[in-house]
Order: structure tokens, then sequence, then C-alpha cells
């Protein structure tokens, strides 16, 4: 994570404290859509001028292949 944090101006250190605060799980980071990914809650927290955005209401909300598909749900 230490090549993806200096690529995105985010401190590796910040990154490994950072959790969803909705689940309190791990975030994994996403440097084409500069990003941090809540797998469990589906959500995406940006990451504006290298400061995580951790409000829930500023996410952008995953939808999986699974989910997208006909007949699931």
């Amino acid at each position: 994570m230490t090549d993806l944090a200096r690529d995105a101006k985010i401190d590796t250190k910040l990154l490994e404290l950072l959790a969803c605060p909705l689940t309190k799980g791990p975030l994994v980071w996403n440097p084409a859509s500069s990003e941090l990914i809540s797998k469990v809650a589906k959500l995406a927290y940006p990451v504006r001028d290298g400061i995580p955005i951790m409000l829930p209401s500023e996410a952008r909300q995953i939808v999986s292949d699974d989910d997208a598909k006909p007949g699931s749900g």
C-alpha cells in the first residue's frame, strides 16, 4: 500500500488507521478512482486533494455485478 499512498499523496500511516465509519471494517484503496472502498458497506469514500472524505453522505454506493443482474434481489 506504500506505493499507492505515495502516488495519491495520502499518508500511509493514515490509510492504516482509517476504517469505514459505518461498519468499522477495513477500507481498500482504489487508485483509479481515488476512493477508499468499504466492501461490507458497499460504499466508496472519495479522496479529494489527498484528504479522505469519510462521510457516508459523501460516499458513492457501489453496485456489484451480481446485484445488477436481472432476477437477483
